[in-house]
């Protein structure tokens, strides 16, 4: 837990998340896995189609479901749900960080001829 609060610090926080191209070419490359944390009240109104769906609350009875072999990139709406999981993660020895811009930024970048980017 020390390490990880000394790596709190402005110049280690891009470390902590990954933006939306990046994170695409990461999960089509088979390098990264996408944790939707979501409820599962969020996750009827509106489905993501790919990932795992593994709301934060339900994280330390489940964790057995994360792949160890790759990096995995939370995400929620916009980030708040996320980055809490992503911190808790990482105290588990997770290599893990949170989608910067949530699943909003991935839908709104997915959008219209677009979502051909994601390998399904």
């Amino acid at each position: 837990m020390q390490a990880f609060i000394k790596n709190v610090i402005p110049s280690e926080m891009n470390n902590m998340r990954i933006e939306i191209d990046e994170f695409i070419e990461l999960y089509n490359e088979g390098k990264c896995e996408l944790i939707d944390v979501r409820v599962p009240m969020e996750t009827k109104v509106w489905q993501v189609n790919f990932g795992l769906k593994i709301p934060a609350n339900e994280m330390p009875e489940r964790l057995d479901e994360l792949p160890k072999d790759k990096l995995i990139v939370v995400a929620c709406p916009k980030s708040d749900r996320s980055n809490m999981a992503r911190m808790w993660l990482a105290t588990q020895g997770f290599e893990v960080k949170y989608l910067s811009g949530g699943l909003l930024g991935l839908m709104e970048h997915l959008k219209g001829g677009k979502a051909k980017m994601i390998k399904l």
